[in-house]
């Protein structure tokens, strides 16, 4: 559906008189709460109200908490639509779009929109949420400022990222960590400024704010903490935050996120009660009995809550009252995660401590955990996890409950499957002791009791119980706990695979059923895939394209020809592109060795372009920065004169092979790993693979090549070779799996052969070995690599076959004048 949906304010037109004995309805927002509200109404009385929503903006109703990864570019804004515009029409809802209510007569029971219109309520619901508070500082007006609330603020940022420069980030909580990694991965280079010393004070204790930052600050942001902005400098827009100790951070966009504040100036100039919030009774009903309000709006008991849980809570009560059940709202005991890819932080409760409190600790410094839990009188009062919050949803329902843990205590700090098992761990008998009111997905307010009906009512598999129920439908993070219970109440029935995954949206067919009808059918270009298998999109898309082309290159070695405007644009210009413009090029060392020639080349060129920097890489390169589009193939030829060629730093290949200097200068070297690596790098360059792919030689356990976090890595040792697989140095460091031992350089460069061609054969495109290891297991990796030696000769056979046709370099092709690709649309969206 069209994101910006203009015309859904033509579904006011028609009957203006609801039918006999229906009440009007009106609900003031189209946002999470009230729409959610008006979902649980129509789940308890579907005919009691004739019910009409004014939203402000110009979109159906869609889920906050998911714009993080719309800014991110890991969603869509369709992905987080929550109520499509048939929601609306098959329950009889008038939406009025871009139109907000700006007064309320409470005497006549009329409200009137921005544009004049006039509408009458037997009952009114306000669900007008927050308002992002601005900081008063000296220049907050000027153009480049925003703040972080909606799908504008979120278009505004992406436009501002799209030119590239430096962000400031005003604000160290979980939007504002947010709102900076979604820059970052935006290519900008982001600054957050935070008043004080700990990230996200109100949820994390020092200790955990301390990784936090840590971990945040390895991707590359700056992270000031401590640091009290004084003015905002610029003419007439951003260009720069001076803080109160002098400081001038430069930035061309400027992100407030220092917190939010109820909206009601509405409900104000209605004369109703107002605190800090819009206060309401256990039912959500305000001063006027004809008035409701729920959400970040209201004030319950004195408090006013700014995360989606409590407004779940606040719906039912409301819908409760609204068809007449005695139940209602009794405030909420808050926790939260944060989102940012990679990072996993949960908190709950109170975690202050004082005198009356005992922490129970537990900090595992090289897996980067640190949990903490505070009980007083043997009952947990609060709870910080990080990089393990699997069990934050057990310690969460123990602290709403108030449960006793004096018999677990001793465990408790292992989490629920050990300190129930009474030091056994059985995960699955940990979510089956869950509550039927323990919270399974937070971001959509489902409980276990209600995923267990969804199951029992027919929802088998993981998609249909996403789409009776929302669990896991959202962030995704509850997905294994849904699984789990899928598992525990269908017990032999559900075959413990998810379903299937398409490759997008243009196809119902995951990667595995695509990679098998290439084999079987004989398909042998994009088009004839997608005619054969029904492809609803012509051309496809930015996502299933190069997947394709990468699976018939890998299927049809020699016979398909690869198709250049289907790779993303690294793979098209043959360099990195830069968040300026420019390019990084990086020739091929063989194994990490060079020579005066290739020197002195890359110097020259260097000196020839105004490079205005060269780096020396992790995988023992030179890496040239900031060469302009029209200088690439010019460059290419200076380097390809002298010898070198493309080392393909920007492809779905083989980078580099990462080496030591072994025996032959290393008093401790056992085997010439130098020399291995060569060869191993002759062996394998110019193969196209799923993702990017390291290999690394160390000559001896000493590791000093770092082979171990490599996704192949040799280790020499006196008595022949040690080879590991799926290592990974990125963002989650994971260490390779032993795979075997051999006696011979040939054997190893046939089992590193057998190896690539068997994760080329069923990888999925942008799958590393890491993960494709832990989909598939180890056990799996041997079988077909070690024990099986008449299928290990033939896929390093096959990975043979394939590198005959790929060991031509694309850079040698360029200068010399062959075929360019240089100058045609760029049809395929860049990394």
């Amino acid at each position: 559906m069209d994101r910006f949906v203009t015309d859904l304010s033509n579904m006011e037109d028609g009957a203006t008189t609801p039918p006999a004995g229906r009440e009007r309805l009106v609900v003031i927002g189209n946002g999470m709460a009230g729409c959610r509200a008006v979902e649980e109404l129509l789940a308890r009385d579907p005919g009691r109200y004739w019910i009409t929503i004014f939203g402000a903006e110009p979109h159906v109703n869609y889920n906050r908490i998911m714009l993080s990864p719309v800014l991110a570019g890991e969603k869509a804004f369709d992905d987080i639509v929550i109520n499509d515009r048939a929601w609306y029409d098959d329950n009889g809802i008038r939406l009025i779009v871009s139109d907000p209510v700006v007064s309320i007569d409470r005497a006549n029971r009329l409200v009137q929109s921005r544009s004049g219109r006039v509408e009458s309520y037997d009952r009114l619901l306000i669900a007008t949420g927050s308002d992002p508070f601005i900081i008063p500082v000296p220049g907050h007006r000027l153009d480049g400022v925003i703040s972080f609330r909606d799908m504008n603020d979120v278009d505004r940022m992406l436009t501002a990222a799209d030119k590239g420069g430096d962000a400031v980030v005003i604000g160290g909580g979980l939007l504002g960590l947010e709102a900076a990694h979604g820059l970052t991965l935006r290519g900008m280079k982001v600054t957050v400024l935070h008043l004080m010393p700990t990230l996200m004070e109100r949820q994390l204790d020092e200790a955990a704010g301390w990784l936090l930052k840590s971990a945040l600050e390895a991707r590359g942001q700056t992270i000031l903490t401590g640091a009290d902005t004084a003015e905002i400098v610029g003419e007439d827009h951003v260009e720069g935050v001076r803080l109160k100790d002098g400081r001038f951070i430069p930035a061309s966009l400027v992100v407030m996120a220092v917190g939010i504040r109820p909206s009601v100036a509405l409900a104000r100039e209605a004369g109703l009660a107002v605190g800090r919030g819009i206060q309401v009774d256990d039912h959500m009903v305000t001063s006027d009995p004809a008035i409701l309000a729920v959400g970040e709006c209201v004030e319950h008991d004195g408090q006013v809550y700014g995360l989606v849980a409590p407004l779940w809570d606040m719906c039912r009560a409301l819908a409760d009252g609204l068809t007449d059940s005695p139940s209602g709202y009794r405030g909420s005991v808050t926790s939260t995660k944060l989102k940012v890819s990679g990072i996993d932080v949960f908190s709950a409760g109170d975690f202050s401590g004082g005198e009356d409190a005992q922490d129970i600790v537990l900090r595992d410094a090289a897996r980067g955990i640190y949990k903490r839990v505070v009980v007083k009188e043997d009952r947990i009062v609060g709870a910080v996890l990080y990089g393990d919050t699997a069990d934050g949803a057990w310690y969460f329902d123990l602290l709403k409950k108030g449960e006793d843990i004096a018999s677990i205590r001793d465990y408790l700090i292992f989490g629920q499957a050990f300190a129930q098992g009474g030091g056994a761990t059985d995960p699955k008998a940990a979510v089956a002791a869950l509550s039927d009111d323990a919270e399974i997905c937070g971001c959509n307010g489902v409980s276990k009791g209600k995923v267990v009906a969804a199951i029992e009512g027919g929802a088998c598999t993981l998609d249909a119980v996403r789409a009776c129920s929302k669990a896991s439908a959202s962030c995704g993070s509850c997905t294994g706990l849904v699984e789990t219970l899928l598992a525990i109440t269908l017990g032999d029935e559900y075959a413990g695979e998810r379903t299937v995954r398409t490759m997008c949206k243009c196809t119902s067919f995951g990667h595995d059923d695509v990679r098998r009808a290439i084999v079987e059918k004989g398909l042998k270009a994009i088009p004839q895939v997608m005619q054969e298998l029904h492809w609803s999109t012509p051309d496809g898309c930015s996502s299933c394209r190069p997947a394709l082309n990468y699976y018939l290159l890998c299927a049809w070695p020699g016979e398909y020809v690869d198709d250049q405007q289907s790779r993303f644009v690294n793979e098209r210009m043959h360099a990195n592109i830069q968040k300026d413009g420019t390019y990084s090029v990086v020739p091929r060392m063989w194994g990490g060795l060079t020579s005066p020639k290739e020197l002195r080349a890359i110097a020259d060129v260097v000196e020839k372009y105004n490079a205005p920097m060269v780096k020396v890489t992790g995988g023992q390169r030179l890496d040239i920065f900031g060469i302009k589009k029209e200088d690439l193939p010019a460059v290419w030829a200076d380097l390809n004169a002298a010898g070198m060629v493309s080392g393909h730093a920007y492809g779905k290949s083989l980078r580099t092979v990462k080496t030591c200097v072994g025996s032959e200068w290393c008093r401790f070297g056992t085997q010439d790993s130098t020399g291995l690596g060569v060869k191993i790098e002759r062996m394998t360059w110019g193969s196209w693979m799923p993702h990017k792919f390291k290999i690394a030689v160390s000559g001896c356990p000493r590791n000093c090549a770092e082979a171990t976090i490599k996704d192949f890595g040799v280790v020499c040792v006196d008595s022949g070779y040690e080879l590991h697989v799926g290592g990974n140095g990125g963002i989650k460091v994971r260490a390779t799996d032993l795979l075997c031992k051999v006696e011979t350089e040939e054997q190893a460069m046939e089992y590193c052969a057998a190896f690539i061609q068997l994760y080329r054969e069923e990888a999925r495109y942008l799958e590393r070995t890491a993960p494709w290891i832990e989909r598939v297991g180890l056990a799996h990796v041997q079988q077909r690599v070690v024990e099986d030696a008449e299928g290990r000769a033939a896929l390093a056979d096959r990975f043979r076959v394939s590198q005959s046709f790929s060991q031509e370099d694309p850079w040698a092709a360029r200068a010399a004048g062959h075929e360019s690709h240089l100058h045609q649309p760029l049809a395929v969206a860049a990394e």
